[in-house]
Parts: C-alpha cells; structure tokens; sequence
C-alpha cells in the first residue's frame, strides 16, 4: 500500500503550483480571478467571459480562472436546459435545486482558492474554452 501512495503524490504534487509561483501572482490577478467565479453566479457565463477577454492576454492567472469558470458555467447552462426540459416527466423538480446548491457550492469554493493564488479545478465540468 505504501509504494501505491508514493506512486501517486508526485503526481498530485507536480500538478499544484509551488509556493513560490503562488507568491509571484499579482494581488490585482488574484481579485480578478476571484471576481470572475463570484460574478458567475449572478450573471451565469457573460461576467467571466468579460473580464476573461478583457484580461486573458495580460494575466495569465486571470486567464486560467476564467477559461475555468466560462466551462463550469457553460456546464452548467446546459445542465439546467436538461433539467429545465425534465421538468416533464418531474424529474426536474429534483435537479433544479441539486444544480442551483451545486451551484453556489462551487463558486464559493473556486472563490476562495483563487484569493489564495490557488488553481481550481471544477469537478464534473466540460473543458469547451481552452
């Protein structure tokens, strides 16, 4: 069992940014960042799309968190539409709410890691902007 663990950490290692790279990013990138999963709750995809064109050429932290968000709020247009057309058979009734938790959970999540110069990875997300 310990030499499965040890195969995997410097996986996971290798995949976070050093603490040196965290210190590097810019106050200003850090807030934009933040502000660009915060504003996808309020205005779904168009507020990171914004700031992420704005921004994507000059800040490459800002960059990564608005590819991120514009995918997770894509991700998440679509799954209401289904939800929205499941609303049929009153399976919707269910999804609705679940998505709209799912919803602010994330945000509030990918938030909090991109004010601390971290690199959030949404889970259960299509990767369409690249």
């Amino acid at each position: 069992m310990e030499q499965e663990n040890q195969g995997t950490q410097p996986e996971q290692v290798q995949a976070q940014p050093a603490e040196s790279q965290k210190a590097d990013i810019s106050n200003d990138a850090k807030n934009l960042g933040m502000l660009c999963h915060l504003l996808g709750l309020f205005t779904s995809f168009v507020g990171p799309l914004v700031i992420w064109l704005i921004k994507k050429d000059t800040m490459p932290y800002v960059d990564y968190h608005g590819k991120e968000s514009l995918n997770f709020q894509i991700t998440l247009a679509i799954a209401y539409f289904v939800a929205g057309l499941s609303f049929l058979c009153a399976i919707g009734v269910v999804l609705v709410p679940v998505l709209g938790l799912l919803h602010l959970i994330f945000c509030i999540i990918a938030s909090i890691a991109a004010s601390k110069g971290e690199y959030y990875k949404y889970p259960f997300c299509m990767r369409l902007v690249k």
